[in-house]
């Protein structure tokens, strides 16, 4: 097979959540565990940071990748789903894995792909494990890809663990409390590896302490130790005045991943890379300030309050659940604009009626949907969204709802593209 038609062997036979939803999914680890024993298991042939959380994992999985660059060491990045090419799930040092490794591992791997069927995400796991440790990388940032005890990638020991946050998100799967959803995330705490809490609410912090104990690992709660003071945004760049609780210190920091939500990640990244170089990983202040500010740059993250267009302002943001869609707001109320416009397409399986709920009426709505399965068809989000006040027209397709928007909009008015990832990455 080449390329194209190994991509559309992964993507048609087999099953695929981003396409299809839970039905995608496979329980428990045997497959990944076949599959990485197949070459060798590669998951214990390097280092690596795993992140997991219902919003803010791809961020700080990028924030701290881009700070392992700039301090010299080969690194790997595995995060889901892509945008637009399958590679931007696998990368080292920001550079997307080559065509012929895809064609090559699956062509090695089909007869058990055949044999055991695995999910799309499985095998993209394993790819990915056998590539940087091929690559000879010096460590890996791996983001969960769903939930984390039984995600695919729960099968590293990594240097450390990491928790972004906790939010309603895929209820049907991970469950219906704040409990239940970090319980399946306290999946990644390890024996004797530290852990590093985002954030956390009464609810999930018992969790969080009582896996930790059972686990002998050490547990740290990122604003115990730091909080932003000030921000501003200035020419698409967040600046951040960074205290020390501690000590008073104070870091100035310039993030290009300008939403006002990366405050909350950028404690976070802080927190592990702190117990990361108690590790004997060599990074210093340096390292974390270039890195920051160059985050796009080094590891090609696309999708985060990205301006894609001026006059009218045009953004993008792969928001998409109600935590998500609340931090998207917030940014909407300090962005100067006259009218809002909003692109907006969901898939089936979300909580809709909530985050349409949270939206605010004054826009003008574009409906739409990505072109996949999972996706909400637009009559229905129109029709829905009816009942809640919000008042547009209906698109059959992302990129002639936003044509639309911006042939409306004046110059001085705010175009923002959200509710999916798939939606977001279909943006031509």
């Amino acid at each position: 097979m080449n390329y194209d038609q190994t991509i559309d062997y992964l993507f048609t036979m087999l099953p695929m959540f981003s396409r299809i939803g839970a039905a995608a999914m496979k329980e428990g680890l045997t497959n990944a565990i076949l599959l990485c024993e197949a070459n060798g298991n590669p998951q214990t042939k390097f280092k690596s940071v795993h992140v997991a959380g219902t919003n803010g994992k791809g961020s700080t999985s990028h924030m701290l990748a881009a700070i392992f660059q700039t301090a010299g060491y080969k690194t790997g990045l595995y995060t889901s789903p892509h945008l637009k090419d399958f590679r931007e799930r696998i990368k080292v040092n920001g550079e997307m894995l080559s065509k012929d490794f895809v064609t090559d591992f699956v062509e090695k791997m089909k007869p058990l792909i055949e044999e055991i069927s695995p999910s799309f995400f499985e095998i993209t796991v394993a790819m990915a494990f056998q590539y940087f440790v091929e690559q000879e990388v010096d460590i890996a940032i791996i983001e969960v890809g769903l939930g984390g005890r039984l995600d695919s990638t729960n099968i590293i020991t990594p240097e450390l663990s990491v928790i972004t946050n906790i939010s309603y998100d895929h209820m049907n799967i991970l469950g219906d409390t704040l409990q239940k959803i970090a319980f399946e995330k306290a999946g990644i705490i390890k024996k004797n590896v530290p852990v590093v809490i985002g954030e956390y609410q009464t609810e999930t912090k018992e969790v969080f302490e009582q896996k930790a104990a059972e686990e002998n690992a050490s547990l740290t709660y990122a604003n115990h130790h730091r909080f932003v003071a000030e921000w501003k945004m200035e020419k698409h760049e967040l600046i951040a005045e960074v205290t020390s609780i501690h000590t008073n210190d104070k870091q100035y920091l310039h993030l290009d991943l300008n939403g006002i939500y990366q405050t909350k990640n950028v404690v976070t990244v802080l927190e592990a890379i702190h117990l990361l170089k108690q590790k004997g990983w060599n990074i210093t202040e340096q390292h974390i300030q270039k890195g920051l500010q160059h985050v796009k740059k080094l590891t090609g993250l696309h999708g985060r309050w990205e301006v894609i267009h001026e006059k009218p302002m045009v953004v993008l943001d792969v928001g998409h659940n109600e935590d998500g869609i609340n931090q998207l707001l917030k940014q909407i109320e300090i962005t100067d604009h006259e009218e809002l416009h909003i692109v907006a397409g969901f898939v089936k399986d979300k909580d809709i009626d909530k985050i349409l709920s949270l939206l605010p009426k004054h826009a003008h709505y574009y409906f739409t949907k990505a072109q996949i399965p999972r996706a909400l068809p637009e009559e229905e989000l129109f029709d829905k969204a009816s009942h809640f006040g919000l008042s547009g027209r209906h698109y059959r397709e992302v990129n002639m709802a936003l044509k639309e928007a911006i042939s409306t909009a004046g110059e001085k008015d705010l175009i923002v593209v959200c509710g999916s990832v798939f939606v977001v990455g279909e943006v031509e």
